[in-house]
């Protein structure tokens, strides 16, 4: 135990030099007011640094600060502690050992919870300081809110806490909140909806041509029950908040039915949750609109529709690789090809093609649907990533035996999409001739054609693009038709690499990425940056969009 008559925190902080006593005075009437901790007021409001305030106690009580591994994966102690008393005396128990049991304390300078704690469990307690957003974590992932304890405190968990999440997700205030986020996220012709809790409140954005919007906050009592009314929706596991889950889900907005994929995940003050917004209506499947043009879609189409061989986008993720592969098949979905897709996940359905989800919970993953597609007699096979050696080696396979692959890599450029399959310890030979093409891209913000505003670059900006100041770009202006943005949708910048005879031999001698990409250059492929410049001439997107994609390369 702790030693008789600690030093009061007061004194602590004060003699600490950590805070002022008009300060203190300050969050002393709050304490009255509310009946909140102290402690727990000094760092909810700012007043003292989490950090500061645990090694201030630490030093006064002669005692070490909880690390954020000390924390158990598991709660101890569930008979004996109730995990209300937990909760509000910010106390966990850390680990038994021969001397007694360490236990996690906001503030062991109060002796009660210790004292308490001892009597409860009938042995010593060896007190450890703990910082007040390690001890909220642990408590809210080991038990959840105050609410959700009710059922525990009960004796009755399991059944009563999943039937309080069922409440909680079903309340009509919920509900509203849920229905009117994702009718403003449509509205605004978001892709994805982002929410997130913290400290203070529930922080939802929208991702809107590519930008990240933040809109109004939601109270943080609706935390969980936030989460859980999504969680419905995409038929998850209410009850598991340790692990991340993903889902789909359908809703009607005005009367017209989108799909949503759902992907939630576990963080410091509760699960976050992204909502990728699948129109199929907004789904363009034209190649001019995605922003190929003359100097790309001839040669691409060209490989596209050769009898067998593997087609690849790389990009990095949201660069509209997925878009840019659904394209390519409406161009081949024709009543003489079978067409089969593994898919994760299946973010589009196309009529007459057979889709399929992965599931590797159960074994289905690429490459074993890939081998099963290849006795199902198929003549195009889209495989959503080549993740690993042995999806490589099966599309491969595939190519090989007169099929044509068409699959994703995460790559940065076209020439290291050929040193990625390498470095996976797929055989040089075997790239050269089974792979007939490589389209790297990009997503920029595409400027609003009704309020562009022609330009001329200042010499730094120009410099940095290796254009003329001389020359005449395009900057966004605003209007009403974009909202007063500039901008409106995303289009790819891109570079495609054919396989020729010269690749081929660079390949099968393991040359190097960037000597492949200059005899690319060398044959006319126009590299990434070339396109993003041509695009911005044209007033399609803007300099300083080219260098935020381009830059790196």
């Amino acid at each position: 135990m702790l030693a008789a008559n600690p030093q009061d925190l007061e004194q602590v902080v004060l003699a600490r030099g950590l805070i002022g006593r008009e300060a203190l005075a300050r969050a002393s009437l709050v304490q009255r007011e509310t009946g909140e901790k102290l402690e727990a007021i000094l760092t909810r409001l700012g007043l003292i640094a989490d950090d500061a305030l645990a090694q201030a106690i630490a030093d006064a009580a002669g005692l070490r600060v909880a690390s954020a591994d000390d924390y158990p994966a598991e709660a101890l102690f569930g008979r004996e502690l109730s995990a209300r008393f937990l909760l509000d005396s910010k106390a966990l128990p850390l680990r038994r050992t021969p001397a007694g049991v360490e236990v996690a304390l906001v503030n062991p300078l109060d002796t009660y919870p210790a004292a308490a704690i001892a009597f409860a469990l009938k042995t010593r307690v060896i007190p450890v300081v703990a910082r007040m957003t390690e001890i909220d974590a642990a408590l809210n992932r080991l038990f959840g809110s105050d609410e959700e304890n009710a059922a525990v405190e009960n004796g009755e968990a399991d059944a009563l806490d999943l039937e309080r999440l069922k409440d909680l997700a079903s309340d009509a205030p919920v509900v509203r909140a849920i229905n009117a986020i994702i009718a403003q996220a449509v509205e605004a012709q978001a892709s994805d909806i982002h929410i997130e809790p913290s400290e203070d409140r529930v922080r939802v954005r929208f991702r809107t041509d590519g930008s990240l919007q933040d809109q109004e906050s939601l109270p943080p009592h609706l935390r969980q029950s936030i989460i859980s009314r999504l969680k419905v929706m995409a038929g998850l596991n209410i009850a598991e908040r340790r692990l991340p889950q993903d889902g789909r889900l359908r809703h009607a907005v005005r009367g017209r039915e989108y799909d949503f994929r759902l992907a939630t995940s576990p963080t410091l003050y509760g699960e976050t949750a992204v909502l990728r917004i699948l129109d199929r209506s907004s789904l363009t499947l034209d190649f001019a609109a995605l922003g190929f043009d003359e100097a790309i879609l001839p040669e691409f189409m060209k490989v596209l529709k050769r009898p067998n061989g593997v087609m690849l986008v790389t990009g990095p993720t949201g660069s509209g690789k997925t878009t840019t592969l659904y394209a390519a098949l409406a161009t081949l979905n024709t009543d003489d090809r079978k067409i089969l897709t593994i898919e994760d996940p299946i973010e589009y359905r196309m009529t007459g093609i057979n889709q399929t989800q992965v599931k590797p919970q159960i074994g289905l993953d690429f490459a074993a649907a890939l081998r099963s597609f290849l006795r199902q007699d198929p003549d195009v096979m889209m495989v959503g990533e080549i993740r690993d050696l042995e999806t490589a080696q099966v599309a491969i396979q595939a190519a090989l035996t007169g099929h044509t692959i068409l699959s994703t890599l995460h790559t940065n450029s076209a020439a290291t999409a050929v040193t990625r399959l390498l470095d996976m310890g797929v055989e040089p030979f075997l790239i050269a001739s089974t792979v007939n093409g490589v389209l790297a891209q990009r997503l920029v913000r595409g400027l609003c054609p009704h309020c562009r505003a022609a330009y001329h670059p200042a010499e730094e900006l120009a410099e940095l693009a290796d254009v003329s100041a001389a020359d005449t770009f395009f900057r966004p202006a605003g209007c009403e038709r974009c909202d007063g943005t500039g901008f409106d949708g995303r289009i790819a910048v891109m570079e495609f690499l054919t396989m020729t005879d010269e690749i081929a031999r660079l390949v099968i001698s393991r040359a190097e990425a960037r000597d492949i990409a200059r005899a690319a250059v060398g044959q006319g492929m126009r590299t990434m940056r070339e396109d993003a410049i041509a695009k911005a001439r044209a007033g399609v997107t803007t300099l300083e969009e080219v260098l935020r994609v381009t830059q790196e390369d």
